[in-house]
């Protein structure tokens, strides 16, 4: 039977609500998303913004349904054939696919948020709700970006290990990640660290610090004319993996530029440009969509249409896992965040803000 903190939950809330392409509103009559199998309701304490919420809005809203996709909060319910692990009471973080034509009644801007039990992340007791709201998307679009779809040599439970009776084996790799300071950047240059491979990053100058406070092993100023020359320098011609976080065709072309002689794997976050593809055929691109975590078919049009991945699926459990256990070591770091006040008319003005400026170093964070 369902696990209730009372005896029902209520039947309306406030959320904010998509009304039209790039406008949003606050609704007090929202409908509190079902209690369904696997699925934990989370009392909203704090969100986070993601530039996704700004560009979904603009290119691709879905009038009447709740937006958001980052949270945390605290388990009022847990339906059946959630985790044991979960009770009702405990501190969690996660993220959820906000604006969702076949499930418009779940999003992270609510008072109560349905998420998939199995996807979400307990709290420790030293972390605040604000720095735990920063966490969901970026870091399964890290997970998935570099594990999943780049397909790098090793993993956070499996580091890299020297192999002293292989000759060809030349220590670990590097792993280039473009816009190392946003927050898929420094949680994929994190994971590269603790999978024991070499992360190198670009950035800007004032950001190179943060980025090695999260374990580049070197930063390279991406505004400069011979920065993809000096990235091959460094790694000796060999840089095999690309991990796009800006999606720009400029950084893809310096990415593909800084690759070794070899070609490899290049992965963005947004479709890639065929052209500059085209001028590299030894390098494989490929774009993700951090969505597919969920499972399920993503309803949207064109390109980020996407077909269920259950594979995606049993890699999101199992990742949630082996972060629950990094989170609870206190090893895995925290974007920096900035926390504004204002509650929902304040998340109202941020997903604004996000659109006309760019955040950098920081993820902009509201307690509700």
């Amino acid at each position: 039977m369902p696990s209730l903190i009372s005896s029902a939950l209520p039947t309306k809330q406030t959320a904010i609500v998509a009304e039209g392409a790039g406008k949003l509103s606050l609704r007090h009559d929202a409908p509190v998303p079902t209690l369904g199998p696997n699925v934990a309701m989370v009392k909203t304490a704090a969100v986070a913004i993601n530039p996704v919420d700004a560009k979904m809005l603009d290119y691709s809203p879905v009038p009447g349904a709740i937006h958001g996709y980052d949270f945390a909060g605290t388990i009022v319910a847990l339906g059946d054939g959630t985790p044991a692990y979960l009770k009702v009471g405990d501190r969690v973080a996660g993220t959820v696919h906000g604006m969702n034509p076949s499930l418009p009644d779940v999003g992270a801007f609510a008072e109560y948020v349905a998420a998939p039990g199995d996807l979400l992340l307990q709290i420790p007791d030293w972390m605040s709700f604000e720095e735990a709201s920063s966490i969901g998307l970026s870091l399964f679009t890290a997970g998935l970006g570099l594990f999943q779809e780049l397909k790098v040599p090793s993993s956070t439970t499996e580091p890299y290990a020297p192999r002293p009776d292989d000759e060809y084996d030349f220590g670990p790799e590097f792993v280039l990640v473009a816009g190392g300071a946003t927050a898929t950047g420094t949680r994929a240059i994190q994971l590269l660290k603790l999978a024991g491979l070499r992360p190198i990053a670009t950035c800007s100058p004032s950001n190179f610090e943060l980025v090695r406070s999260f374990g580049a092993e070197e930063v390279f100023d991406y505004h400069t004319a011979d920065c993809a020359a000096e990235i091959k320098t460094y790694t000796r011609n060999t840089l095999a993996y690309a991990f796009d976080c800006v999606a720009m065709a400029d950084t893809m072309q310096l990415c593909y530029a800084a690759m070794g002689r070899a070609g490899g794997r290049y992965v963005t976050l947004e479709p890639f440009r065929h052209a500059i593809a085209s001028t590299r055929p030894t390098i494989k691109p490929s774009w993700l969509l951090a969505l597919t975590i969920f499972g399920l078919k993503v309803n949207l049009e064109g390109e980020y249409k996407r077909e269920a991945s259950p594979e995606d699926r049993k890699f999101g459990e199992t990742f949630t896992l082996e972060m629950q256990k990094l989170l609870n070591k206190g090893t895995l770091a925290i974007h920096p965040v900035q926390v504004r006040s204002g509650g929902w008319e304040g998340v109202l003005n941020g997903v604004d803000f996000i659109r006309k400026e760019t955040m950098s170093g920081q993820k902009l964070v509201y307690s509700v």
